[in-house]
């Protein structure tokens, strides 16, 4: 600590300057110590970057030389912010002629908002126009406004009574080197000083010092590796940019620019100087060509060795770097995500991938990627010593470190239902008490399904606490006779349990059951808590499979939560069926379309069904068209079912069913107010019953079981009300015989 006080300059005088370098959030740290490295003083680390202090020239340093921030930021002022007029007043205290120059543009953003101040074009505005009043008064002109390419950046960040003023130092965003031609990029490429701070998290510059290698196996547009050789040959990372923003501000000092420019050209190193060996590459011959353009305009071509080759063989490359064994080496990669390069069924693949040039690089190695999804650890059998909550662009991700080599690596034997032998990869050592509990219970549910003649059912109902999910297996029919797809959905967790750990549980979980029962890594849909807990609009790929259940044929979409077809609910829709011969159907919520194919098939002679949702309504739509039910046979109505069962009781309309197969929640839709059911499902019963026919049925279920029906009224209306939750409950569902309420509500005869 103390060489680290010399290093920075003890005894120097104060600095003056005040410094905020923005970063990727989740990075505040590692760019800390970045900052740190380069001699910066008192460097404080804040939600969303990091306060250093020096001189200009620190300012300047940190605008070439940082790897990780986005944007270096002088702060000018802080100023009052308790409403409008004190943020124009305090900015308009601020000296501007002595930062914005004479016949300058300028550009004013703002983030952050207070109570007064609550939206940030407006708070752009009002500070711009102080500023423009200010120097309007002094010099007798307003500066040009330039949004895109100004002279000079303000940037206005909002707190609860302040605001703080910075000077724009870098323009733009830091993560834009200029090795990278415009338009000739791969899809969703990695942001430069995203890239950087992974390498940083990791250790690489240490490495590079020490002859380590890097290995990119899935290089894409060549970013990691690139990013890896301007660290290996000592290249501050902005020495190829033209412009930055601090070039229209007057207190510029271009002498000392060019000697900070100086100094960092005559750091740099020639490949005959640098021991770091970089080896990347990428199946798809495009992406390596574009990464070779990129290495060449960054001038590190010749520290990059590219290939054409899968993950796999682009590790056994290593065999051809002498001592590759003996000195540090990091194994990068940025693994697509299912989100914007592929599918998340295709998704399997590429883990093998990756887990193949694992299974090839040296024991001790590490290994960093940068992905939202946990299942990569159990793909790669292994549990990462650090993680890094970050953002990639729009995207909530991770980046997770993982000491490499076979022995820390899990792994378990499976024997499948069918005696397939099989070595599944794990990352959690628990999951080998979950495969043998998944095991017998699969086993004993088959067969009494077999008796039953059910061919979709529960095999796993959270009965380990760890292990808290569901497994639903779905035996297709007719064009999809012989398939069949296992449902793997996580229930709800509290809080205190880790989501990462709980991710990884999932997924490990997921690979078992897949091994377990014989089921192709496309068999599997995997629903996470954090994705599935709210029902909104229903997005992503369609999973389409035709059942059947009770002698009916459904198509369904188990991918999507309103068109799938809700296992413990089973004993609802034989129920729906039972009272649907010669009946005029109603059915509320998109959630009770199979319940209303049921009632259809098994003879109701008219059928509505009703949803505020255009897309569910659709979904349902494919349900009634795939499952053979014919045209005509029920009408769909788009309106929120509280408003639509007002105005059928108004307009005489009479029903003997209503099906309500309640969901616990729903956002607004076609102007309603949201959904919550334990506060909206008494009233909507008893807007049901007043659509009934005497001696009509209300069948109402609901997968919240704190909702409840108003008992007292529907009976002082003289129905009947009978609750037959546990008389629906089947078999494979009896360890969660509270995961749903039922009841039968009987209007009245006439007498």
């Amino acid at each position: 600590m103390a060489a680290r006080r010399r290093a920075q300059g003890a005894g120097s005088p104060a600095p003056r300057l005040e410094f905020f370098a923005r970063c990727a959030g989740g990075f505040e740290e590692v760019l800390g110590e970045e900052l740190r490295a380069l001699r910066m003083r008192r460097v404080r680390p804040q939600v969303g970057g990091v306060i250093f202090f020096g001189e200009l020239v620190d300012g300047y340093r940190a605008c070439l030389w940082s790897r990780v921030a986005t944007r270096v930021q002088l702060v000018l002022a802080r100023v009052a912010a308790s409403d409008a007029d004190a943020l124009y007043e305090g900015v308009r205290g601020i000296a501007w002629e002595r930062h914005v120059p004479p016949e300058a543009t300028i550009a004013v953003d703002a983030r952050g908002t207070n109570g007064e101040l609550r939206n940030t074009a407006f708070t752009a505005q009002k500070v711009k126009d102080a500023l423009c009043d200010r120097l309007r008064e002094l010099r007798g002109k307003r500066p040009d406004v330039d949004p895109r390419q100004p002279d000079l950046a303000i940037n206005v960040a909002v707190h609860p009574r302040k605001a703080t003023v910075y000077l724009n130092l870098s323009g733009d965003s830091l993560h834009r080197r200029g090795y990278r031609q415009p338009g000739v990029q791969t899809a969703a490429p990695l942001k430069e000083t995203l890239a950087a701070g992974v390498l940083l998290a990791a250790g690489w510059p240490e490495w590079a010092e020490a002859g380590g290698v890097l290995v990119d196996p899935l290089c894409g547009s060549g970013t990691f590796a690139v990013e890896g050789a301007l660290i290996a040959a000592h290249v501050a990372p902005g020495l190829l940019r033209r412009r930055w923003g601090f070039m229209g501000w007057v207190q510029h000092d271009q002498a000392l620019w060019e000697r900070v420019l100086d100094a960092a050209h005559a750091e740099r190193r020639g490949a005959d100087e640098v021991s770091a060996r970089i080896l990347a590459g990428d199946i798809d011959r495009g992406a390596v060509e574009v990464a070779r353009a990129n290495a060449g305009r960054a001038g590190v071509s010749e520290l990059v060795r590219f290939a054409v080759e899968d993950a796999a063989q682009l590790a056994r490359r290593l065999r051809s770097v002498p001592d590759a064994a003996a000195v540090p080496g990091l194994l990068v990669a940025n693994p697509p995500y299912g989100e914007r390069l592929l599918t998340k069924r295709e998704l399997p693949a590429a883990y093998a991938a990756l887990a193949a040039a694992l299974d090839a690089v040296p024991a001790g190695w590490t290994a960093a990627t940068i992905t939202p999804d946990a299942g990569l650890d159990t793909a790669l059998g292994l549990v990462p010593t650090r993680t890094i909550a970050c953002y990639n662009g729009p995207i909530k991700t991770w980046v997770r470190l993982y000491e490499t080599g076979l022995a820390s690596r899990l792994s378990h034997e499976v024997v499948s239902l069918s005696g397939q032998a099989r070595s599944v990869a794990i990352s959690e050592r628990n999951s080998v008490q979950f495969a043998a509990r998944l095991r017998k219970v699969a086993r004993e549910r088959g067969r009494w399904a077999r008796r039953q003649g059910v061919g979709c059912y529960r095999v796993y109902d959270a009965d380990l606490p760890d292990y808290a999910l569901s497994i639903d297996l779905y035996q297709g029919v007719g064009p999809d006779a012989g398939r069949r797809v296992a449902v793997v959905e996580e229930h709800r967790r509290p809080s205190s349990v880790d989501p990462q750990r709980a991710a990884r549980r999932l997924a490990d979980a997921a690979a078992l059951a897949g091994a377990l029962l014989d089921l192709h890594a496309d068999d599997l849909v995997i629903r996470a808590w954090d994705e599935g807990r709210a029902q909104g609009r229903p997005e992503g790929e369609r999973r389409l499979l035709t059942v059947e259940e009770g002698g009916c044929r459904l198509s369904i979409d188990l991918a999507r939560s309103e068109t799938a077809l809700p296992l413990a609910q089973r004993g609802v829709r034989d129920r729906a069926a039972a009272h649907a011969e010669g009946t005029r159907v109603a059915a509320l919520f998109a959630s009770s379309g199979p319940a209303l194919v049921r009632a259809i098939v098994a003879g109701a002679r008219e059928a509505v069904l009703v949803d505020g949702s255009a897309d569910w309504l659709d979904g349902v739509r494919r349900i009634l068209r795939e499952s053979g039910v014919a045209d005509g046979s029920a009408r769909l109505a788009q309106a929120d079912p509280r408003a639509w069962l007002d105005h059928a009781r108004k307009a005489g309309e009479r029903y003997d069913l209503v099906l309500c197969v309640a969901p616990a929640w729903l956002p607004a839709a076609q102007g309603g107010a949201p959904w919550q059911a334990a506060r909206d499902l008494p009233a909507l019963a008893a807007s049901a019953v007043a659509v009934l026919e005497a001696g009509g049925t209300l069948l109402v279920s609901c997968e919240d079981v704190e909702a409840d029906l108003d008992a007292r009224a529907l009976k002082a209306q003289g129905c009947s009300v009978e609750e037959v939750s546990e008389r629906v409950v089947t078999h494979d569902f009896e360890r969660s015989r509270r995961s749903f309420r039922c009841w039968i509500v009987t209007n009245p005869a006439k007498a």
